[in-house]
């Protein structure tokens, strides 16, 4: 990661220093080197989870890039998670296509849908308007789900054909772990690159004011679509993800349960944070997970750990580890007021 001249610098003992992007480059290599032997540390159980969370991370960080980089309280992240998900079921079981080609083929429809959803949001369509409209295009998505049997199976959904991919059984968690982690972190690593851009920082424009960017010759425009397109890419993919993790994809996977559950992890995590879409994800997914001691209370003590989160950290747990160290502080990240 490139550092800019003015970048401060860090010191330790007055002896050497290095730069935040430095450091921070070394830390993300470590955590990479640790997580590759995860899987020799854990059971089947353990490591379902933890693919679970690589996929909400991707999901996340698709989601926050409208609600929280863009600042527009739109809704449509669930209908590109199932565009993504039955686009590969339908690719793998229908037409023979292997799983990781689905992949890019599941982002580049999310990054349609992503075009469809902007159209609405260009007509001047804000807030809670635009949240309801968003959010019956998912409900529309899941109803054809529903209602076309012979393309989506209908209400028993699709399977995803068991592969083998390099000699390696892809129904095996352990497997799926490294594909899920390099796909998640290239897509970290691309959104990360695009918001240190001009274009990230264009987002970030919009998002305090659009009129006024739009008057400084920006194009406004142009960057909600591309806003929307991105945030499908990367809600696309997770879905292409989330259909080999469980094998079956069917429509009640995609109803508004799983927009809270994605709504609350943006919010717990950080709105407009990279770091806090993976922080969210791991929390929430982790977080029931642990409240199965307690049958019949799951929802409640879920509840109530989010409402803690969001009223001791409005900024999320991304704005903790800011206080902790400046190694995670973010250069395209926006506080929200």
């Amino acid at each position: 990661m490139a550092c800019s001249a003015a970048e401060p610098r860090l010191r330790f003992s007055g002896m050497w220093s290095v730069t935040r992007s430095s450091l921070r480059a070394w830390f993300c290599r470590g955590l990479i080197l640790m997580l590759l032997g995860l899987p020799l540390l854990t059971n089947p159980y353990v490591q379902f989870v933890i693919n679970s969370m690589l996929i909400y991370t991707v999901a996340t960080l698709g989601f926050n890039i409208v609600i929280g980089n863009l600042g527009q309280l739109a809704f449509a992240n669930i209908a590109f998670f199932g565009i993504g998900a039955y686009a590969s079921a339908i690719l793998a079981q229908t037409f023979g296509v292997p799983w990781l080609f689905t992949v890019p083929l599941a982002a580049i429809l999310g990054a349609a849908a992503g075009f469809l959803a902007s159209a609405v949001a260009l007509r001047g369509i804000r807030l809670y308007y635009l949240a309801i409209i968003t959010l019956a295009f998912g409900e529309f998505m899941r109803w054809l789900y529903l209602h076309l049997p012979d393309v989506t199976g209908g209400a028993n959904g699709m399977p995803m054909p068991r592969e083998t991919v390099f000699g390696l059984q892809l129904a095996l968690d352990d497997v799926k772990f490294y594909f899920f982690l390099a796909i998640t972190i290239a897509l970290i690593k691309l959104t990360i690159n695009l918001m240190q851009s001009r274009i990230g920082r264009a987002i970030a424009a919009v998002r305090e004011n659009e009129i006024v960017t739009a008057s400084l010759g920006i194009p406004a425009a142009r960057i909600i679509v591309l806003s929307f397109m991105w945030s499908g890419l990367l809600t696309g993919s997770a879905g292409a993800m989330f259909a080999q993790h469980t094998g079956h994809v069917f429509p009640e996977a995609f109803g508004m349960h799983q927009l809270i559950i994605g709504f609350a992890m943006v919010l717990v995590g950080g709105l407009g944070s990279i770091i806090g879409s993976a922080l969210g994800a791991i929390t929430l997914t982790a977080l029931p997970e642990y409240l199965r001691a307690f049958p019949g209370m799951e929802e409640l003590f879920f509840g109530l750990a989010v409402v803690v989160v969001l009223l001791l950290l409005p900024g999320g747990l991304a704005s903790l580890l800011r206080r902790l160290s400046p190694l995670f502080i973010e250069r395209h990240h926006r506080e929200w007021g």
